[in-house]
């Protein structure tokens, strides 16, 4: 069974500092985009980054941008996002995906997403 699961989230105050974490099994891990979308209340659901072994740079939101870093680990299967200053208009859940590509999640196309994780919720208090 393919699955994504996120851990890391939590409640932080403006300004601070979470690494959300995602553990991908079930499935090759270098044949996918992982990335994540977020939704706040209210919100539509947004692509935030991506990382991908295909592509020569990370793709960010560029509302996360210099913020937030997106990184990986093959050999523990495993996505992270390092998020730095955050805002309150950063709080959401926050969802790890595998997709075939990073454009999916640059243009936020849900459809073409292959895996969700259950979200981990965000918030961040001013």
């Amino acid at each position: 069974e393919e699955r994504l699961v996120e851990s890391g989230g939590g409640l932080v105050q403006a300004g601070g500092s979470l690494r959300l974490s995602c553990a991908a099994s079930g499935f090759t891990f270098d044949d996918y985009a992982i990335g994540w979308f977020r939704q706040g209340t209210g919100k539509e659901r947004e692509g935030v980054s991506c990382i991908s072994a295909s592509d020569t740079s990370p793709y960010y939101a560029d509302s996360v941008k210099g913020r937030f870093t997106i990184s990986s680990d093959n050999a523990k299967n495993t996505v992270y996002l390092q998020m730095n200053s955050l805002r309150p208009e950063d709080t959401a859940v926050y969802f790890c995906t595998a997709s075939k590509g990073c454009t999916i999640v640059a243009e936020t196309e849900l459809g073409y997403v292959e895996v969700w994780g259950q979200g981990a919720l965000v918030t961040v208090s001013s």
